[in-house]
């Protein structure tokens, strides 16, 4: 969501309210770098969250941009669209697209946040929730039979949004992981691990405070 703030703020460039182990943050910063926007990152606590971010954007949650003009962009997808409208990448996305990456932040995401904390979701077994997770695991592998990447023959919005959240999934299991029979989205996952952007963009800030 894009909101207008009257409260104009007081760096010279965009801020960006961050947590560096937020899938969501990682892709709005992956995407900003991209396009070579400079933005002042806040590393928030999430026990203690900064006052003017609880000002500008009352759901507190990260990420959320906000501009020299005021202007407070507080959803990362739509950080990732402003950010790559400036890039060669380009900031628009295609029905396929927009699909892929609902279903990833939808039903995806509630999988993997059962498989990661099973304990909080004991109507299912943890390999019950994995196995659901699997369904859009299955969907990647058989999208990535045809390409490098998920829906172009080069990196796109889709690949960039994604891949933070395969990233956590396989995380929670990594040696189930490696042996899943998912051989082409590892591949996939370690291209991007191991990319110059995705190592860019994890540097450790300190917390910011104010």
């Amino acid at each position: 969501m894009v909101l207008q703030h009257s409260m104009m703020t007081k760096s010279k460039m965009p801020i960006l309210y961050s947590y560096r182990r937020c899938p969501y943050a990682m892709r709005a910063r992956m995407a900003l770098k991209l396009a070579g926007i400079e933005v002042e990152v806040r590393e928030i606590s999430l026990r203690e969250k900064p006052e003017h971010l609880l000002e500008i954007s009352p759901k507190a949650t990260v990420p959320v941009l906000v501009l020299q003009d005021g202007t407070v962009i507080e959803e990362s997808l739509d950080i990732m669209l402003w950010a790559l409208q400036r890039h060669a990448m380009g900031g628009s996305i295609h029905a396929l697209c927009r699909a892929l990456i609902l279903e990833n932040d939808g039903s995806f995401k509630q999988a993997l946040d059962a498989y990661k904390y099973p304990e909080r979701h004991k109507k299912l077994t943890q390999l019950q929730h994995r196995e659901q997770g699997e369904v859009f695991l299955q969907k990647l592998e058989n999208l990535l039979q045809q390409s490098t990447y998920l829906l172009e023959a080069k990196p796109s919005l889709s690949d960039m949004a994604i891949f933070p959240f395969i990233r956590q999934f396989a995380a929670v299991d990594n040696h189930w992981f490696e042996v899943a029979p998912y051989p082409r989205l590892r591949d996939w996952l370690n291209d991007w691990l191991n990319s110059e952007l995705f190592k860019s963009v994890m540097t450790k800030n300190p917390t910011y405070v104010g």
